[in-house]
Formats: C-alpha cells, sequence, structure tokens
C-alpha cells in the first residue's frame, strides 16, 4: 500500500507539473514568434542533417568501421 501511494502520489506531482507549465512556450509580440519560428525552422533542419541515415548513409552498426573499430570478430 505504501508503495503504491508513493507511486500515485508521484504520479500526482508530474501531472500537477505538467498543467502548471501551460503547454510550451508562447511568445508575446510578434518578434517573439518570429524567433520561435526560426528555432523551429533551424531545429527541423538540425533534425534532418544529422540523423543517422544523412551522416553515415547507413545503419549505424552495418558499416564497416563498426565491425574493425574496436577488434571485434
Amino acid at each position: 500500500m505504501v508503495l503504491l501511494g508513493v507511486l500515485g502520489g508521484a504520479g500526482i506531482l508530474m501531472v500537477v507539473t505538467l498543467v502548471r507549465r501551460g503547454g510550451g512556450r508562447r511568445a508575446e509580440t510578434a518578434e517573439g514568434m518570429l524567433l520561435e519560428q526560426e528555432a523551429l525552422r533551424r531545429a527541423r533542419h538540425d533534425r534532418v542533417s544529422f540523423a543517422s541515415a544523412a551522416v553515415h548513409n547507413s545503419v549505424p552498426t552495418a558499416s564497416d568501421s563498426y565491425h574493425r573499430g574496436s577488434g571485434r570478430p
């Protein structure tokens, strides 16, 4: 019962924290909105540019350097 109470309390604390946070950043001015849009655009570009397929053009464990790199058979 104590364990269940602790887990329930932790869950309630997380829900309260997320509700109070409000769902993310909100810009109040046009300049703030433009800054947010630019940051989102850069983040989207970085996720595509630095993905494993973009960097290695293959699955990370399929490269020759993975098999030769650390003395693996």
